[in-house]
């Protein structure tokens, strides 16, 4: 990915996990065979062109955050650690 067109996206989508789910969704698409919205240049990698969508406001996102009738924060649940049992354990030790 070319660094300008990361900062250029960056300012349209301030949010960087925001704008790193947006362009990965944008690649699976464009590789799927999806129309580019702009123009672009030969030689230019998905990401590339995902980038400059966002720079040009082509692409935007939608928060439904608090649309559900709730006016609740997020809260993040932890996921619980791996627990490896002795049976388990002793099965790969035998394979």
């Amino acid at each position: 990915m070319k660094a300008d067109l990361v900062k250029a996206a960056s300012e349209v989508i301030p949010n960087q996990q925001i704008l790193v789910n947006m362009i990965s969704r944008r690649v699976r698409q464009l590789c799927l065979g999806h129309r580019p919205l702009v123009e672009f240049s030969p030689g230019l990698g998905h990401a590339d062109i995902a980038l400059t969508e966002i720079a040009n406001k082509k692409l935007t996102f939608e928060s439904t955050l608090g649309q559900n009738g709730k006016n609740e924060a997020t809260h993040v649940v932890q996921f619980p650690g791996i627990i490896v049992s002795k049976k388990i354990a002793a099965k790969e030790k035998a394979a």
